[in-house]
This record gives C-alpha cells, sequence and structure tokens, in this order.
C-alpha cells in the first residue's frame, strides 16, 4: 500500500551552491498525491512544482526542478533519495527559499527525520514503472542505461585521477533497507580544483569540508575526521541517482548502470525511457512486488548513526 509520513518534520540550512539560508518542511499528503514541492516565499502566482522528471532543468552540478511560471528549486536530489529509500509515495515537501539545505551533504538527515515520524500506511495500492526493454544514453565518456530486472537496482562505476578516489564500483538491490544501510550517509564529494571553480562561478558558496562535503586533491582527503566508507564517493554517486530516479514519479523496477554519469545524462535516460515505446510501464504492484521495492524492510537500528 502506499505510505506517507505520520507527522511533518523540519530541516534548516545552508544551499550548498547559492548559501543561502532555508527552511525545509516535509508534511504528510493524502493518497495519489505524489511527491510536490512547494516554495513558500514565492506568494504572487504558482508557487507548486512536481516532483517529476519533465519539469527537471538540466544541470550537471545538482538537480533542479522548475515550473511553468518559472519557479524553481535545485538540490531535490539528496530528499529525494530519502523519501524513496524509506519508501514515502507522497509527501508535501515545503521549502521557503530556492534550494534544499544540503545540511551534512548526505542524505541520512533526512532518512532519520522520516523515520523517526514513521509512515502512515494508505489505501491505494503502490505503483511501480516496470522496465521492459534496455534504454541506453551516452554523452562523452559517461555513460547510463535502464535494463529489466526483477527489482531495483542500482550498479555505478566512477573513474578520477585523483588517487584519493581513483576507480570505484559498487552494485546493491535497493530492497530490504539497503539504502539506508549502506548509502544514505554518503556525503557529496568534490575535487579542490573543483571548488575553486565553482567559487569562481558564483556555486559552492555553502560547501565547508568535513561540514557538509568531503574534498580531495590528488592523494589527500580534506576532510577533517576522514571518509565514512573507504569508497564513500561512489555511494554518494549511487545516492544521487536513486534521488534522480524518483523522479520517475514512482518506484523504479529496473537496473540502473550509471559509468562516470551525473544528473544530467540521469534526468536524459528517463527521458528517453519515456519517449520509447514499450521501454517501460506502469504497473500495480501486489504484495510480493511491494517487498522488492526502496524502503520495504528499513529497519531503525540499521540507520547509520553520524555525528
Amino acid at each position: 500500500m502506499q505510505t506517507t509520513i505520520k507527522s511533518p518534520i523540519s530541516f534548516s540550512g545552508k544551499g550548498l551552491h547559492s548559501g543561502a539560508p532555508a527552511k525545509l518542511t516535509i508534511r504528510p499528503a493524502g493518497a495519489e498525491h505524489g511527491i510536490w514541492f512547494v516554495r513558500t516565499d514565492v506568494l504572487d502566482g504558482d508557487n507548486l512544482i512536481p516532483a517529476r522528471w519533465d519539469v527537471v532543468n538540466r544541470s550537471p552540478l545538482c538537480t533542479k526542478i522548475e515550473n511553468a511560471a518559472g519557479v524553481e528549486i535545485s538540490t531535490v536530489e539528496h530528499v529525494m533519495a530519502a523519501l524513496a529509500g524509506c519508501g514515502v509515495h507522497n509527501a508535501l515537501v515545503e521549502i521557503d527559499g530556492p534550494e534544499v539545505p544540503i545540511v551534512d551533504g548526505s542524505a541520512v538527515p533526512f532518512v532519520r527525520g522520516i523515520m523517526q515520524r514513521g509512515l502512515q500506511v494508505l489505501n491505494a495500492p503502490v505503483r511501480a514503472f516496470e522496465v521492459m526493454h534496455t534504454v541506453t544514453v551516452t554523452e562523452g565518456g559517461a555513460t547510463a542505461i535502464l535494463e529489466p530486472a526483477d527489482t531495483m537496482h542500482i550498479d555505478f562505476h566512477i573513474d578520477f585521477d585523483d588517487a584519493a578516489i581513483g576507480r570505484q564500483s559498487k552494485s546493491l538491490r535497493m530492497d530490504n533497507g539497503s539504502f539506508a544501510r549502506e548509502l544514505c550517509d554518503s556525503r557529496t564529494f568534490c575535487r579542490l580544483a573543483d571548488v575553486e571553480m565553482m567559487k569562481a562561478n558564483g556555486l559552492g558558496l555553502g560547501g565547508t569540508p568535513g561540514e557538509n562535503a568531503v574534498v580531495f586533491d590528488g592523494d589527500k582527503i580534506l576532510c577533517p575526521g576522514g571518509l565514512r566508507h573507504s569508497d564513500e564517493p561512489v555511494r554518494h554517486k549511487m545516492l544521487d541517482a536513486l534521488g534522480d530516479l524518483a523522479l520517475a514519479g514512482a518506484p523504479i523496477i529496473g537496473r540502473y548502470t550509471g559509468v562516470r554519469a551525473g544528473h544530467s545524462l540521469t534526468n536524459t535516460l528517463l527521458r528517453r525511457a519515456f519517449a520509447t515505446p514499450g521501454a517501460i510501464r506502469m504497473v500495480v504492484c501486489d504484495a510480493g512486488m511491494a517487498q522488492k521495492l526502496p524502503g520495504y524492510g528499513l529497519v531503525w537500528d540499521e540507520i547509520p548513526q553520524v555525528a
């Protein structure tokens, strides 16, 4: 059955790229509502934005959604990953600024907040998108693939010149609470050269190494306290991918493979999948199918505790 959270939960902090402070509140919503965002600081005109692939204003650095009135919210991928990874199908996400707070750079604060509130079961079946045929998109040296599978899988492969990152690969099924257990505490990361370039372009203004981002410089990890996982970068890429795929509007039953892929390419993949006849279909999940979706089997004691 579909779910929502039992009561509202709020988070405050600055945006990673804008540095602007914002308050975000996740509120319960009824069956068939889906996930919607609302800009509470926008008082004139349409301030509602659906969490959906076809309203993404593609960017390489984050996922930005924008409605027809030009109202936008950026860096939605971590809260979307938390909602998907906890199995929340319906919610209204209020925010009083243009960028989601980066909190600690991962999704774990959102996950712990959602699970502390608990989930409310709603009287409506869960619908999912089942991948029927393989869809592939390639841009430069990056590739993203969706192909049929019996549940949601994410495979990711990264390759960086910086020795502290290097080549990393990981593959996970997204059922049985694996997102919360394996991925949700992995923080956003970048190279020192990227930080300098972003700040020169007025971006990355809210990033602080160790507080909400991991910065690498060659063979050095510029992060007090070190990494949460030896392969934290590839885990964070998988976290991002789950959040970006959640913009399909329903859980995906299929295997996603990302090879040096980013936000923009994953959105291009969704656009290609929905534009390709027969590539993807909506199904009503029976009890057995629902047990294979992200969020099912999540156990509170398995959610990472971080400082």
